[in-house]
């Protein structure tokens, strides 16, 4: 599919209250943005090497793993979903053994979250396939585009 996105952005620019412009959608940004979703997707699918894992269950362990211990609600926050789709990504590490949860000696309604040793040692033999599914995701691109490209993914998405 050829992309004329940046060819419509321009367009759009310089359109100001102009008629209405053509829409395509293969041309917009939510489309563009879901496809390139799509296929990170796949590619972490072929690439993680536990059919079990999804993606965000592995942003919960490789974030737990660099914070070391947090509440549940801040692991929420840490990694973007909101707290129903946390508690059942929690409930399933923890059903595979993956992750340790307990009350907060300081306060009893907030509960802890930390790796065990299986969960840690999961997210040591992880963090070379996560590398390499990113690089994978980015192989179209230039070290150049990549920069950009995840520069303004960042602004995008603050």
């Amino acid at each position: 599919m050829a992309c004329r996105a940046a060819d419509l952005a321009e367009q759009t620019a310089t359109a100001q209250d102009s008629d209405v412009l053509e829409y395509l959608l293969e041309d917009q940004v939510g489309h563009l943005l879901r496809r390139a979703h799509q296929r990170h997707t796949a590619i972490f699918q072929a690439t993680i090497g536990d059919d079990q894992l999804t993606p965000l269950q592995f942003a919960a362990l490789m974030k737990l793993a660099d914070v070391d211990e947090t509440s549940q609600n801040q692991l929420g926050r840490l990694t973007a979903m909101d707290a129903a789709t946390m508690q059942g990504v929690i409930k399933r590490l923890i059903a595979r053994g993956l992750i340790l949860r307990r009350p907060d000696p300081d306060d009893r309604r907030r509960l802890l979250l930390t790796l065990t040793e299986d969960g840690a040692g999961l997210v040591r033999m992880l963090t070379a396939r996560g590398h390499r599914i990113t690089d994978r995701t980015l192989e179209p691109l230039s070290p150049t585009e990549r920069h950009n490209f995840l520069r303004l993914l960042c602004r995008l998405s603050d």
